[in-house]
């Protein structure tokens, strides 16, 4: 299993990747106005003026001029999140109109990540958003961070979560027009970031909904996670989703998706123990369950020893 701060930082470093690939293909406008590839396949180069959409969806940056594509390559090049940061507000400052400062915005995004500043990651992640409204991986990374860093006691706990859920559905619906990258991506990575973005996205949106105690809401979009991500599953979206249908007392369901938990997380992790609590307890809700339906029918039934008592919880997945 991965974290999702794990797989925010490869998210976040993917998407800066990408951008720079496609800006690094863009030279001084020719004369119609437009910039034009410089390298690439013949069917990588714009028609009519215009950049052509990738064959894998998605959307391809373009620099208005040279000074304003030096600007971005001199900013993009900063390793540090404060003075990446720095640089991409000054860039834009100096370059308003420009549809690359958002992509400058997520690279301090992910320095930020790399140095697990979350709350910097936010803030920078807020201003990539402004820039860029569209774009679904900054949504989905500030969506997925406030979801996880939200307390009970946090003043703002409300504003963060419907922020959090607005940023995720927001990710999701533009995650076919949205996503930037290379004329020349190979349609089936752009896939497999979409996929990896739509995951990340209905996660997010499951643990709003179990923070709000909307248990089927929360399980709805957790099962659509889980059957996204399928092809490399999470033992952490399993484990939400197993403490959303427990709470919904589906305990067979939950139990099933509590070993599936168990089966997907590694060894020692902290995610193997809370599946581990949480595998256990359903099993004991099963058992008091069941016990009942086993009493005399001339005796009235009485709670089990097995019960769990009122203070017992369903395992809190790992933030």
């Amino acid at each position: 299993m991965k974290s999702s701060s794990v797989i925010l930082a490869v998210l976040l470093a993917a998407s800066m990747a990408m951008a720079q690939s496609t800006a690094t293909q863009t030279q001084a406008p020719s004369q119609s106005g437009q910039a034009q590839g410089q390298t690439g396949a013949q069917n990588a180069a714009p028609k009519n003026g215009q950049a052509q959409p990738p064959a894998g969806g998605g959307r391809v940056l373009q620099a208005k001029s040279q000074d304003e594509m030096k600007a971005y390559q001199d900013a993009s090049a900063k390793t540090n999140p404060d003075e990446m940061e720095a640089a991409a507000d000054a860039f834009a400052a100096k370059y308003p109109n420009s549809e690359m400062k958002g992509t400058l915005f997520a690279r301090a995004m992910a320095l930020y990540a790399q140095a697990n500043n979350m709350e910097k990651l936010v803030a920078a992640g807020r201003k990539a958003i402004a820039a860029d409204p569209t774009n679904p991986i900054p949504l989905a990374q500030v969506a997925s961070v406030l979801a996880e860093s939200t307390r009970d006691t946090d003043l703002d706990r409300e504003q963060r979560l419907d922020e959090a859920a607005k940023d995720a559905q927001a990710a999701i619906d533009n995650i076919n027009t949205g996503l930037i990258v290379p004329p020349n991506a190979p349609p089936e990575k752009v896939a497999a970031y979409k996929t990896a973005i739509l995951a990340r996205a209905y996660d997010t949106l499951g643990m709003v909904n179990l923070n709000k105690k909307d248990y089927a809401a929360a399980e709805q979009d957790l099962l659509k996670a889980a059957d996204i991500s399928k092809a490399n599953p999470e033992a952490v979206i399993y484990l939400r989703l197993s403490v959303a249908q427990d709470q919904l007392k589906k305990y067979p369901q939950a139990l099933d998706s509590a070993n599936k938990a168990v089966q997907y997380s590694p060894e020692g992790s902290a995610a193997r123990t809370y599946a581990k609590q949480q595998q256990a307890r359903v099993k004991t809700l099963m058992d008091a369950a069941a016990a009942p339906a086993a009493a005399s029918p001339a005796t009235p039934p009485t709670a089990p020893a097995t019960q769990p008592s009122p203070q017992a919880q369903p395992a809190t997945p790992p933030h």
